[in-house]
This record gives structure tokens, sequence and C-alpha cells, in this order.
């Protein structure tokens, strides 16, 4: 991996760390329907407007309905549920738990071949059940009324991650960049017709409404671009180190913003998530650095 390879890394997953964080601070405010819809339009304005620097097609007629399947289980249903969880899980949470979508990934890719996980699969699924356990029983955060309920809000939305990639393995074979932007573009009609019957709960502040611009743009649009550099240069398996990344800058920002508590079940509930997901999708640090660049 080059140098430039590994600030990109680094750089998208402060990023989407970071997403947990601006959905703490908005959710609260205009609420998880708005919040969302908002983050997806602002995203899918973002891309049309790179779309047609690059010249860049979508090309509707024929990929509207995969756009609209990625973009309501990668994008529209998970978001939504991660809003609704950051009412009230903190940013920490719910970017651990997001590590957990490639461990329902396996999961549900081993129930849609019809074949039997591997013993180090099984051990990875038992590690990330395990981390969970430790996150939420020795979190007093995760004893308030409504965070078992958040919490399998959060869980769903990692599992509907892992639906969306066992879709896209199956399904025709879209431009990366154009399935970034169609799918934000099905993702706002999808949620377009909630937005009337979810009114804000305040008006925003500044920092809010910043937020919210930021969790579009920089977190989805931009986000989106430096991923699927990463692919172009390292290939898809070791720009999934992203997965491992995410929660270590979740509860930094966390912690540094919103004052989150960095108790030892964080610490350690984290890394037997990441281990576990580690084993699951078969990770190597070794094969990461081993891996022969490809020319972007």
């Amino acid at each position: 991996m080059t140098a430039a390879s590994l600030i990109r890394l680094l750089a998208l997953s402060a990023i989407w760390g970071a997403s947990f964080l601006f959905m703490r601070m908005g959710a609260p405010v205009l609420g998880p329907t708005l919040l969302i819809a908002c983050r997806v339009l602002f995203a899918a304005l973002f891309l049309a407007i790179v779309g047609a620097v690059l010249r860049k097609p979508l090309d509707l007629r024929r990929n509207a309905w995969h756009y609209l399947v990625l973009g309501a289980f990668n994008s529209a249903l998970p978001f939504l549920l991660f809003a609704f969880a950051a009412r009230t899980l903190s940013a920490s949470l719910m970017a651990i738990l997001n590590a957990t979508a490639p461990i329902w990934g396996a999961v549900i890719g081993a129930v849609w071949t019809r074949s039997a996980l591997s013993a180090r699969s099984l051990a990875g699924l038992a590690l990330g059940v395990g981390g969970v356990a430790v996150l939420v029983g020795f979190d007093p955060s995760t004893w308030r009324d409504g965070a078992p309920l958040a919490i399998a809000l959060a869980l769903a939305a990692s599992f509907s991650y892992g639906i969306a990639t066992n879709y896209a393995k199956s399904a025709r074979k879209v431009e990366p960049f154009a399935n970034a932007h169609g799918s934000m573009w099905a993702a706002t009609l999808l949620i377009a017709p909630l937005v009337p019957f979810a009114p804000a709960a305040a008006m925003p502040s500044l920092p809010v409404a910043l937020s919210v611009l930021a969790l579009g743009v920089v977190c989805s649009g931009i986000a989106y671009l430096l991923y699927f550099r990463l692919i172009a240069d390292i290939g898809a398996a070791s720009a999934l180190t992203v997965t491992f990344l995410v929660p270590m800058f979740g509860v930094l920002w966390g912690h540094l913003f919103l004052g989150e508590p960095l108790g030892w079940n964080t610490l350690v509930g984290a890394l037997v998530v990441v281990v576990g997901t580690a084993l699951v999708t078969g990770f190597s640090v070794a094969a990461l650095f081993k891996r022969p660049v490809i020319a972007g």
C-alpha cells in the first residue's frame, strides 16, 4: 500500500466514524427521518455535480430497479435505523455496532447460498456476539429506557448492510460511481414521502445545520469518492480495512466532541467485535501490505 492510499484509508475511516457523531447531534433536533432525508439529498446533489463534471451517466432505463434495491438496503434503511438509534445511543456504541455488518453479511451469504460457515467464521461470529454483549452489558447508558430497542435498530442497520453486500455480489455489474450516485437518488425518493409526517423537533442551531450538511456531502458524497478510489488502488478486499478503523474514529470523535466516556467495556468490546469481524472476513494485515498496487 502506498502512502497516498494509506492517507485515503485513514481519511475515509475518520469521515465514516464522524457520521455517527453527526447523527448523534442531528437526530434529536431534526428527527431521524428529516435528518436522513437531508443526508441522502445532499449526497445525491453533490454526486450529481461530480457526475456532470466527470461525464458519468446513470443509465436509469437499464439500472433503475438496481438503484432502488441498493438505495433501500445500503442507504435509506440503514441510515434511518441508525438515526433512530442515535436519539438514545452514543456515537461510540453505534460506530462499534456498525462493525458487525461483515459478520451479518457472512451469515446472510451462508443462508443465501445454502453453504455452511467455516470454523473460522463461526469463531468470528461467536466473538462478535461476545463483543456486543460486553458493550451492552457493562455500559450504564444502555440501561436507560429505550436503549434495548435502539441497540436492536443499530444491529438491524448493520444487518441491512449485510443484505446489500450479498445483493451486490449477485447483481448486474454497474460502474461503482454510478452505484453510489444512483443509490443516493433512489434513497432520496424512498424517504421523501415520509418527510411530511416527521417534522423537526426544534429549529436547528448552526452547529447542527453544519453537521447535517457534513453528513450528506462529506460522510456520503466525498466518502464514496474516496472509497471507490481505494478499491481501484488496492482492491476491494484491502479496502475492507476501513471496517476495522471506523469504530476507532467513532469512539474518538464521540469522546472528544460529545464527552462520551471511554469505559473499559467500550475498548474491550470494540476490540472483540473487530477481531470477530476479521475472522469472519478472512482479513489479514500481512496480505494487505503484500498486495500489489493497481495504478489508479
